[in-house]
């Protein structure tokens, strides 16, 4: 099976990146008789170190926005010049790169179609290309929540042609301690947490809303994330009240973010639109309660572990931290529980029988 691995070189990996890497690292020992071989476009620097692939990873020809193209336009390189013949391509995001073989992709949202204000003109328009070259090409779509699915069922994608693979979460590991984060990223005694990469549809302008009318009666907010596009701190609208409140720490490494969700009083995800929202589920991995939107794909993945929130009104918000706040204890309960139903064992079965059906 050709598995694309190429979003491990993007300048934000983000979510899409981690998922393709843990089913990978999974997969292998789950299943002997798959072989994933992993390919990526020609690239002169190795992915940052937590987006290292699992697996060999053969290269293309092209690298970066290029390959993305002369896939889309021209159908070359086939990935098949780097990986040998294949039986099945995986595109483990909504990018369809050029193959002979069967094709099955990973969805993860459609936000840039209820979006678009959201996202650059470059970016709606490869997307949407994207979507269009799926829908004739691909097989099947692996869609991560309920809500994806029932966005690509609307966009005309059959339904025996989708199939829903919620994504998991890794057990807790924390590599450093609570002093040493702190002293590190220069954290408050008592946060207020968002994990995330700075994008308007992550709506953290609205949180930010939200906690400066609740002032001193709430922890600071500490906002962990590479910065994405039109929402970074800078455009963020702040009075000089809560400026001083909230600490943009930056792209954390993985060996640290354990460590930062644990010390945590509550993570704050009123996301607009999400995919899945792995924050949430790694956040209830550490015992950490969640507040997070209600309606979307992120009230799907909380189940009932959660304050649910409407991500438009900042007085919701305010009052999902405050009880989030009140009922710690349950809902740190009800977050541990949760997460370890969700794992990337599941993840990694449930996208064999998509091959499997696939190659059927």
């Amino acid at each position: 099976m050709a598995y694309s691995l190429e979003q491990c070189w993007h300048r934000v990996p983000g979510g899409t990146a981690t998922a393709a890497i843990e089913v990978a690292r999974v997969l292998p020992g789950l299943r002997r008789d798959i072989e994933l071989v992993g390919f990526a476009g020609r690239h002169n620097a190795e992915p940052q170190g937590a987006y290292q692939p699992p697996i060999p990873v053969q290269q293309l020809s092209l690298g970066g926005p290029i390959l993305y193209e002369t896939s889309m336009r021209f159908g070359l390189p086939k990935v098949e010049s780097a990986t040998g013949t294949v039986d099945l391509l995986h595109c483990t995001s909504i990018i369809p790169f050029a193959t002979n073989a069967k094709m099955v992709a990973t969805i993860h949202d459609l936000a840039f179609l209820k979006y678009p204000h959201f996202f650059s003109r470059r970016g709606n328009s490869v997307f949407r290309r994207s979507l269009k070259i799926l829908l004739k090409r691909a097989d099947m779509l692996l869609c991560s929540s309920q809500s994806t699915l029932e966005d690509c069922s609307e966009f005309g994608f059959s339904g025996d042609r989708l199939r829903h693979v919620p994504l998991g979460v890794l057990a807790p590991m924390v590599m450093t301690t609570r002093e040493q984060i702190k002293t590190r990223y220069n954290l408050p005694e008592n946060y207020l947490l968002f994990v995330g990469t700075l994008e308007p549809r992550k709506n953290l302008s609205q949180l930010i809303a939200a906690l400066e009318t609740l002032g001193d009666s709430v922890p600071d907010l500490v906002v962990v994330g590479a910065t994405g596009w039109g929402d970074v701190s800078e455009n963020v609208s702040m009075s000089n009240g809560v400026k001083s409140r909230v600490h943009f720490a930056g792209f954390v490494q993985p060996g640290d973010l354990g460590a930062i969700y644990a010390s945590a009083e509550a993570l704050c995800y009123p996301s607009l639109m999400e995919g899945f929202g792995l924050p949430i589920l790694e956040a209830m991995s550490y015992g950490t309660p969640v507040v997070t939107s209600k309606g979307s794909s992120t009230q799907e993945v909380a189940g009932n572990a959660a304050v649910l929130v409407d991500p438009l009104d900042i007085d919701s918000i305010a009052n999902g931290v405050l009880q989030a706040l009140k009922h710690k204890s349950e809902l740190s309960r009800l977050g541990l529980a949760r997460a370890s139903e969700m794992t990337w064992q599941a993840t990694a079965a449930k996208t064999a029988e998509v091959y499997e059906q696939a190659m059927r």
